[in-house]
């Protein structure tokens, strides 16, 4: 007697699994992002932690070699906010250029650090200085200007 498979079970869809991003930083930024993170170690020492664990983490290109869709400093950016769909154009910067009225972001705040290195189509979780958690996508990286590349 032949043998009758069962008839295949139908499954929820499993949501698509998300790994970390591939993340790039330029080799020219590497020494002074370093010195951030040391420098921040006491008065934010989590944040450091996250800098240093991202500096760890990416994979460091020659500047020339840097690819021009990966977020660095001084390059601008626009993203969305996927738990609100809020769309925003800001340009990663150090502390000391950071403007959040002209969209200068620090690379140390929660969301800088969350975006340093992340490649366009990528998305990011962070947590904001009040604890909540939130999800960006990166939509694209334009062109650095000048008077902002560190």
């Amino acid at each position: 007697m032949p043998t009758v498979n069962p008839a295949p079970q139908k499954h929820a869809a499993t949501p698509p699994v998300t790994r970390r991003a591939r993340l790039a930083i330029a080799e020219d930024q590497l020494d002074a992002l370093e010195a951030l993170a040391t420098g921040f170690a006491r008065r934010n020492p989590a944040l450091s932690d996250l800098l240093l664990s991202t500096l760890t983490r990416a994979r460091i290109v020659p500047p020339q070699r840097m690819p021009a869709d990966v977020i660095q400093l001084g390059r601008p950016l626009r993203y969305r906010d996927t738990t609100d769909g809020s769309e925003k154009t800001v340009t990663l910067v150090l502390p000391e250029q950071a403007d959040i009225a002209l969209g200068r972001v620090s690379v140390m705040t929660p969301i800088g650090v969350a975006l340093l290195g992340m490649p366009a189509g990528a998305r990011a979780k962070w947590t904001t200085r009040s604890g909540e958690k939130r999800q960006l996508e990166v939509l694209e990286v334009l062109v650095a200007d000048p008077a902002t590349e560190p």
